[in-house]
């Protein structure tokens, strides 16, 4: 198969889909690869470095023109929608269901899309956990800056100092998210507090943070009875592949501490705080009623060497099996792979995006 990895054009993004190692396992097996000239210079990866694992460095043009299969790492935006040719397989991230006009371009061009963030093994999404796990971990990092009263918060530092008191964090979802964002907060001394709806998790994160944290039941009284003590609320909830439900509204900022922040980890899928809006690494916090927004759609990014090296050695060996075997048998013979795609031959295939987007839903065995 021919396999096309273009340059990432997201603002501020500078992960590549697949790096020279990558490209040497491609080509191992036969595979042809193509790479847009200057796709991973943004994460140290030279043109050179990619010629000698076997890569054909090419324009975005002759790229699109010739592969037969796509690998990027972010959801390709409006201006990319044109170089898609009919019938592409794209291997990337997407959140469709949060993105009417890219699910409504996958369909009309027919392109069979697998989406890394609903791929599917023994319960786990394993394309999508090392991005997880670095967006939590971000999350908390993001969330000590924007406190500083330099970006408008409320001029604290997260773990305080002997005499006065630390900061109140309160992270929303006990699953890869929140657990990294976990670490990192306990690890700069704030007071930390975790919600989820399972008790059996609940259970679980009290054990492996030996009762360090605070743990409750995530429910509407719950969460409304924490918003005026807390400084830092990290959004950390995940509905694999639909929309991210909607935990604060806008009515709830009035019971809020002014220049506390809230960080939506899920803005890739909506947002779980009514008032959030997807922002940039340039310009990524608003305020809202007091309340500092950090809503950055690509936190990764920002630490886009880390993030390449997980993403990529997460994705190379389901990659490999479509390359080998093609959409429709990869599907067939490995589920998480069946899992993981999302339009076929004009059909929305994963339930969570069309019930998000009111569209018509067909399941990916009957599609196939």
């Amino acid at each position: 198969m021919i396999i096309g990895c273009p340059k990432e054009i997201k603002t501020h993004e500078y992960r590549v889909g697949l790096t020279p190692s990558n490209v040497l396992a491609y080509v191992a097996k036969g595979h042809a690869v193509y790479i847009e000239s200057n796709a991973g210079e943004g994460v140290g990866f030279m043109d050179a470095d990619y010629k000698a694992a076997g890569a054909t460095i090419t324009d975005k043009k002759t790229l699109f023109e010739k592969s037969e299969m796509i690998i990027k790492v972010k959801e390709p935006i409006a201006e990319e929608y044109s170089c898609f040719r009919d019938n592409t397989i794209l291997y990337t991230y997407l959140h469709l269901a949060a993105d009417k006009s890219l699910t409504e371009m996958l369909l009309n061009k027919k392109i069979r899309s697998i989406a890394y963030e609903t791929i599917s093994e023994n319960g786990q999404l394993p394309c999508l956990a090392p991005m997880s796990a670095i967006a939590g971990r971000l999350s908390i990092q993001e969330g000590a800056k924007y406190i500083e009263k330099t970006y408008g918060g409320m001029g604290i530092l997260l773990g305080g100092v002997p005499g006065t008191p630390k900061a109140n964090v309160v992270i929303i979802g006990g699953g890869v998210v929140g657990i990294n964002a976990a670490q990192i907060a306990i690890g700069m001394g704030a007071d930390v507090t975790m919600l989820d709806r399972k008790s059996e998790r609940l259970a679980y994160i009290d054990q492996i943070f030996n009762m360090r944290i605070k743990t409750l039941q995530s429910n509407r009284g719950t969460i409304e009875s924490l918003l005026p003590v807390a400084d830092v609320i990290i959004g950390a909830v995940l509905v694999p592949g639909a929309k991210a439900p909607k935990l604060i509204t806008k009515s709830d900022l009035s019971l809020m501490k002014k220049g506390s922040v809230l960080v939506d980890v899920a803005i890739d899928q909506g947002g779980c705080f009514e008032t959030s809006k997807a922002t940039t690494h340039s310009d990524p916090i608003y305020i809202v009623d007091g309340v500092v927004h950090y809503c950055v759609a690509n936190m990764p990014g920002a630490v886009a060497r880390t993030s390449t090296l997980a993403l990529t050695d997460s994705t190379l060996t389901y990659g490999l099996q479509i390359a080998e075997l093609g959409v429709e048998e990869a599907c067939r013979k490995n589920n998480a792979i069946l899992e993981g795609l999302n339009t076929y031959n004009g059909h929305c295939t994963y339930k969570g995006v069309a019930d998000a987007l009111d569209i018509d839903y067909t399941p990916a065995s009957k599609a196939l």
